[in-house]
């Protein structure tokens, strides 16, 4: 195969099945879990083959940009696009806008390897079988999709049944089955020949574009209108918000692949997880001698098949069998693993209660295209931050209304500016910022610039910044 494939990587979703880790504004897909990559990262290097790969093309929304950005930024991975989606229309829209801007860019010839950003993949020689098999189906015209080679009877997943084996050694789909109850799933386990629905795809733009005509034609027209009044933003593509919002929201797989005759499903024994509770990531983990995956700093004492990780606090169990203990910065989760897939329903309760609903949304660190903050205590009139600014990035020339503030450095060097002056800040200087004055945060090290910072006032919203220069685009 001379052309390169182009990777779509699908990075917008918002879910929030393994709280309190995963929140709507950092949803697991971007969370480091285990190790020192996240799953988007690991998405990436996936693709990251110069030789089978093109530079991906990654679909996410307004609120991830700037992870999507940093994250790739990271790992020194290039992006041929990052295109925003201005509101959710499901994976039908998103895949049309892709494929659209992959014509422009290349041809409709190329194939597309559209993939979720949220799985765990373990991409060893039988994963990239798979994906020279998946290619070759694509190259003869046919919708490809990744069937997972069953490990027990799941009733979390779709299910696909593999029909006639075609040429490039795929099957063709003989029917896709919804999540089934148990004994079904069980039947089909024993059977043979039954695989769960990965949600991964690979097609050429032409057969993708004819099949969406003639299935989906709302669905291409609002996606193609949307690109081409798309606009430039800083790194980013902004789909227009009128025509994307036109198209019906609605799945790849309902749109298109359950209806087409042109579905083919790829064997695929690798091993393959969507990560979608607390249970799923158990049995994907590095188990110790006594069934426990623990992660973070955490001591486990007569504990056995139990799931123990912490992103904060040191986290002891003692005597518990079978449960999972999560803590994230500010909140715990204990439960059965069994119950683990009802996590989501806890999440709407904390969400529907004014005095936790802020738990189900955002964590106490926040990231920004420059580096983040970390809220580390709120009082009347007062809140303590922890700010960290990556290497050559600056914030802001802002002010603000209604607070005053007070920088303390503890690592790194700063430029600050206040009003028309200029200064460095080594470790344990120190600086104050008066109500009104303009001021900016740079870090012109070639180290992380962490400092303390305290604002006092009468309003400590993050939404009292008056920004007169941002290199970011933000208003």
């Amino acid at each position: 195969m001379t052309k390169k494939i182009v990777p779509v990587i699908m990075a917008g979703g918002k879910g929030t099945r393994l709280w309190p880790l995963s929140r709507a504004a950092a949803p697991k897909q971007f969370i480091r879990f285990v190790g020192d990559k996240t799953l988007f990262q690991e998405t990436l290097r996936r693709v990251s083959d110069p030789a089978l790969y093109e530079a991906p093309v990654v679909l996410t929304n307004e609120e991830f940009r700037f992870l999507v950005a940093e994250q790739a930024r990271e790992l020194d991975i290039d992006l041929a696009a990052i295109l925003l989606e201005p509101v959710a229309r499901n994976t039908a829209a998103a895949v049309a806008a892709a494929a659209t801007l992959v014509r422009d860019r290349f041809d409709e010839d190329t194939v597309m390897h559209v993939l979720g950003s949220d799985y765990e993949i373990v991409a060893d020689d039988t994963y990239f079988g798979c994906v020279n098999i998946a290619a070759a189906t694509a190259a003869e015209g046919k919708l490809a999709t990744f069937g997972i080679q069953p490990t027990e009877p799941a009733t979390g997943y779709g299910y696909i049944e593999g029909g006639e084996q075609l040429p490039s050694g795929a099957r063709v789909v003989a029917r896709f089955i919804e999540k089934p109850p148990l004994a079904n799933a069980e039947e089909m386990l024993a059977a043979g020949g039954f695989y769960w629905n990965s949600g991964m795809f690979m097609f050429s733009v032409s057969r993708l574009l004819a099949e969406m005509r003639t299935y989906a034609a709302p669905v291409l027209k609002a996606a193609a209108d949307s690109l081409a009044k798309s606009v430039r933003d800083l790194d980013f593509i902004r789909l227009d918000k009128a025509a994307f919002s036109a198209a019906p929201n609605i799945s790849i797989d309902y749109a298109i692949m359950e209806k087409t005759s042109n579905a083919a499903v790829v064997p695929s024994p690798f091993k393959w997880s969507d990560l979608g509770s607390w249970d799923s990531v158990w049995k994907s983990g590095s188990r110790d001698e006594y069934g426990n995956v623990a992660a973070g700093n955490t001591t486990v004492v007569n504990t056995k098949n139990s799931l123990i990780m912490t992103h904060g606090v040191h986290l002891a169990v003692q005597g518990m069998d079978d449960i999972a203990v999560i803590a994230s910065e500010d909140a715990v989760y204990v439960g059965r693993l069994q119950d683990s897939q009802d996590v989501g329903n806890l999440v709407k309760m904390l969400a529907a209660a004014p005095t936790t609903s802020q738990l189900t949304e955002t964590h106490p660190t926040s990231y920004r295209p420059w580096g983040g903050y970390t809220s580390v205590l709120n009082g009347d009139r007062f809140q303590v931050k922890r700010i960290f600014v990556t290497p050559g990035k600056k914030l802001s020339l802002q002010k603000h209304h209604h607070r005053s503030e007070h920088w303390i450095v503890v690592k790194g060097t700063a430029e600050v500016t206040i009003g028309e002056n200029v200064q460095m800040l080594r470790e344990n200087e120190s600086v104050y910022i008066p109500l009104g004055e303009i001021h900016r945060l740079a870090n012109p090290g070639k180290i992380m610039l962490e400092l303390i910072e305290v604002q006092t006032g009468s309003y400590l919203g993050e939404d009292d910044i008056i920004r007169i220069v941002d290199e970011f685009g933000r208003s």
